[in-house]
């Protein structure tokens, strides 16, 4: 019988076809087999992400937690210590509900993990309540009604306070442009600069 080349016919003849048939099945075969080998041959590189027991320094009080490398501070704060005031609304480190300070510098706890933060000093916003008296910052916030729904405020007054720690006798265009890393989707952000300006003008 004539093939298609034969017959002047286009298309592929019955014999061509089942040789490339042959080594179609033939390549699937020994990928599959290095496959399966490369699953049986264990990774010398590969750590589990087992829980490690780490030392936290939070509000000056040192806290052992276990915790699993891929853990965020925040998260270790919330769940681990029940430190809440810390919020996880954006969840894409843009919005600063979750601040603190972490060696006096704001940091967003959503960023970091609790591992990288051994060693180093931790506040968050439960530290500003204080035993008598709240912190300046606290008490400016409700004097000018810096905060409505309150997602944001925790987060916003521990910027507010480290900024004010470094630039004490700051003016409105240095509070407005340090503190825009925080986002308040109240609007309150007259009231809070109202606040930290007050307190750049008394130095509290």
């Amino acid at each position: 019988m004539l093939d298609h080349e034969q017959r002047g016919r286009p298309g592929v003849s019955r014999r061509d076809f089942l040789k490339g048939s042959g080594a179609a099945a033939a390549a699937t075969a020994v990928v599959t087999t290095a496959r399966e080998a490369a699953a049986q041959k264990p990774r010398a590189n590969l750590v589990s992400a087992k829980g490690t027991d780490i030392t936290l320094n939070v509000n000056g009080k040192d806290h052992k937690v276990n915790v699993e490398p891929r853990v965020t501070l925040l998260d270790v704060l919330r769940n681990n210590l029940d430190l809440t005031g810390g919020k996880e609304v954006c969840d894409t480190t843009n919005c600063g509900a979750c601040t603190v300070t972490i060696d006096g510098k704001a940091t967003f706890a959503c960023a970091r993990f609790a591992v990288e933060c051994v060693g180093k000093k931790i506040q968050t916003v439960e530290s500003l309540a204080g035993a008598t008296k709240v912190d300046a910052v606290v008490a400016g916030f409700v004097k000018h009604d810096g905060m409505q729904c309150g997602f944001c405020t925790p987060g916003f007054v521990m910027a507010t306070r480290a900024f004010l720690d470094k630039n004490p006798k700051a003016k409105q265009a240095d509070i407005e442009k340090g503190l825009g890393g925080n986002i308040c989707r109240c609007g309150t952000y007259a009231g809070i600069t109202a606040c930290a300006m007050e307190i750049a003008k008394g130095g509290a």
